[in-house]
Order: C-alpha cells, then sequence, then structure tokens
C-alpha cells in the first residue's frame, strides 16, 4: 500500500493473485478462510524476504509462510515466489507460529520472532540465503510471556536487543486493551529484563505506549528511521471514529538510562 497527498492509503499489489493462495495453507491449517496476516519484510542481498501468518482466529494450528522477491514496488520487479512455511505449531505445541518479525543483526545472521498467547513470544534462527529456519530440528527459544501477548518486535541500540511485546486483549474497538511494552538484552536471545529487572517471561515488560485519549489499544510496534529522527509505527482504534482500526507513528526518543519514550505534543 501507499499513501496518496492527502494521506489517504491505496492498494498497490497483492502477493498472491486474489484466490490463488499457496496449496499448503489449506492442507496445513483447513480452517483458515483465506484471510493471511501480520506481515514482515526483510532485505537480505538483492531479495525481500515476505514472511505472514496463516491461521484460524484463536487457535494455535498455525504456519509462518515465506514468499520471496526482488521488489516491493509493483511497477518495478512485482514477481513473489512461494518457499512454503517456515514454521507450523499443532494444537500439541504450546507457542503460536504468527506475528512474525524479522530482524538482520549486525554480524548479518538473520532472526525471527513470533508468537501469540500460549506460552508466549519465541526466537529462531534463520538462514540468510534461504529465509529458512536454520536449524528446524530445534525448539523455538522462548523469550516473554505474560497471560496476553502477541505481535513482537526486536531492534538494536547501543549494544542493546530492544524486545518490543503487546499485552491485552486487541480487535475490540474501543474495548480493546493492548498496550505496547519492552524490554532488554545484552544477547539476542535473552533473557530480556524491563526497566525494574523483571524478566519478560515472568509477567514483565516496562510500558512504552497505552491507550491515551483517542488513542485506544496501540499495539505491533515497529520503529520507523527517517533522517536521524525515529517513530514508533503502530496501529490502534480511535476513539473518535467509534473504535475504527487506524496506522499511526508517533515520535520517539530514548532517555539518558537508554529506555523508549514516545513524546506526546502538549
Amino acid at each position: 500500500m501507499r499513501q496518496d497527498s492527502s494521506g489517504k492509503w491505496l492498494r498497490e499489489g497483492r502477493v498472491f493473485a486474489e484466490g490463488q493462495f499457496p496449496a499448503w495453507h489449506s492442507e496445513l491449517v483447513p480452517g483458515n478462510r483465506g484471510y493471511l496476516w501480520a506481515p514482515d519484510v526483510v532485505r537480505v542481498g538483492p531479495k525481500r524476504f515476505l514472511y505472514y501468518s496463516v491461521s484460524t482466529f484463536g487457535k494455535n494450528d498455525s504456519a509462518i509462510g515465506l514468499a520471496v522477491g526482488e521488489s516491493v514496488d509493483p511497477a518495478a520487479q512485482w514477481k513473489w515466489q512461494d518457499r512454503g512455511p517456515v514454521l507450523v505449531s499443532r494444537s500439541t505445541n504450546r507457542f503460536n507460529a504468527i506475528d512474525p518479525a524479522l530482524f538482520r543483526d549486525d554480524d548479518g545472521s538473520l532472526w525471527m520472532t513470533f508468537g501469540s498467547f500460549w506460552d508466549g513470544i519465541y526466537i529462531v534462527a534463520l538462514d540468510p540465503v534461504t529465509g529458512m529456519r536454520r536449524n528446524p530440528g530445534e525448539l523455538p527459544e522462548r523469550l516473554a510471556w505474560t497471560p496476553e501477548i502477541e505481535a513482537p518486535f526486536l531492534c538494536k541500540r547501543e549494544g542493546y536487543y530492544y524486545l518490543f511485546i503487546n499485552s491485552g486483549k486487541c480487535c475490540r474497538g474501543v474495548k480493546s486493551t493492548y498496550e505496547i511494552r519492552v524490554g532488554r538484552s545484552r544477547s539476542v536471545t535473552g533473557p530480556y529484563v524491563d526497566r525494574d529487572g523483571t524478566d519478560l517471561r515472568e509477567r514483565g515488560g516496562t510500558i512504552v505506549l497505552g491507550s491515551r485519549e483517542r488513542w485506544i489499544g496501540p499495539g505491533h510496534a515497529s520503529i520507523h528511521e527517517r533522517a536521524g529522527r525515529e517513530w514508533l509505527v503502530h496501529h490502534y482504534y480511535d476513539g473518535e471514529l467509534e473504535g475504527r482500526p487506524r496506522l499511526r507513528k508517533a515520535p520517539l526518543r530514548w532517555d539518558a538510562d537508554g529506555w523508549p519514550q514516545v513524546i506526546f505534543a502538549n
């Protein structure tokens, strides 16, 4: 999608033609009805790796799929190749294979955080050449847990890895209780602790952004950096528009102790 001069979002192109999803979607996740969500794209060399969720709302019979292309611009080399499932979860697993978030470290290694509810947020190492799991026989490693958790985002700043997560309930309009929390670690695989030293696997997480005025249930954070400035990009439910979902970016800064803070205009 792109924004026009008025700020309106316009659809640009489809990764998969309408109604022509890869056959493995229905084979692995028969409860899915053609709705794919929570995509993330990472550029590795000349390729773009696109990861996305195939699931049924409220269940952990899920999969994270991979499509590979050369451009995110439909006017350029707009051709995506299905590479199949990267990770699959079943009712017997204690994780849920949705909400992929990609992170490429300084040494070129590629990581994917993911997860929703169940036993929390997990991480796996990926092969930066293929985009698939580096060690498919190994169990994912858990990074964070609260009773209601999802939508991870991982970034690095001044030697710390920062893990943003969501806690609370989404998708309920003005009744949504989503809030964005964060912890940090010296290692990409954790342990992550919040400002008070509480492990994120033990319900930790310093609040970065909660409901405020018309901006209700902010969620699924990412950071956009441009020209030396940073913004926390997230969705929310608009209290002045009957709880309709909207996208917002809020100015972001880091305090003297290295913790992220959203800047509010007075």
